[in-house]
């Protein structure tokens, strides 16, 4: 294993997982703003350790592992904080989409390059859409209260369901190549 600038960056990222969480629960008056903010820099970290290794020709096998996994700890992590903060059908319809969804692409990442495939199912422009969709998303609901009479929730909740559709469409194009790629074989 490799450990570089970009690893390090990503490894953070996981860290802060348990401190959002543990922030999360607790009985401060801005532990909403704290979590929003560690939830910030972990997208700052995700956009940063993709750009330096890269230009610092730092890729590494381990890296291109971990960073996924990190990105996916963290929304799926934060997603049920949410849900159990607001506990609502929409919320946990929306997460379960989500989460599911990155289940499910990830396992079929995972086999596609068993079978020598992965290139068919690599990152869409769809899915820096809805990855950016979400990350909004999950940025106002985490925040959830109102900001100079702006309504931060409700606005999560629309961005939060424009990144289940955008979810579902790449799911289908993931799935649909997918399934071209084993009736080539």
């Amino acid at each position: 294993m490799t450990f570089n600038l970009p690893t390090a960056l990503t490894l953070l990222r996981i860290i802060l997982i348990p401190l959002l969480a543990v922030i999360f629960y607790l009985p401060w008056q801005y532990s909403n703003l704290a979590c929003t903010l560690i939830f910030i820099v972990a997208g700052v970290t995700d956009w940063l350790d993709g750009y330096l290794a890269r230009k610092m020709a730092q890729e590494t096998p381990f890296g291109a592992f971990l960073d996924p996994v990190a990105d996916k700890l963290m929304v799926a992590i934060v997603l049920v904080l949410i849900v159990q903060q607001q506990p609502n059908p929409y919320m946990a319809i929306a997460a379960a989409v989500i989460i599911g969804r990155e289940i499910t692409i990830a396992s079929l990442r995972e086999w596609m390059a068993e079978i020598g495939k992965r290139a068919k199912v690599k990152v869409s422009q769809l899915g820096k859409w809805k990855t950016t969709a979400q990350m909004l998303a999950i940025t106002l609901l985490l925040y959830h209260e109102d900001l100079a009479g702006i309504p931060v929730n409700i606005a999560g909740y629309v961005l939060l369901y424009i990144a289940v559709l955008l979810t579902l469409w790449s799911m289908v194009n993931y799935l649909r190549a997918a399934l071209t790629a084993i009736a080539e074989q």
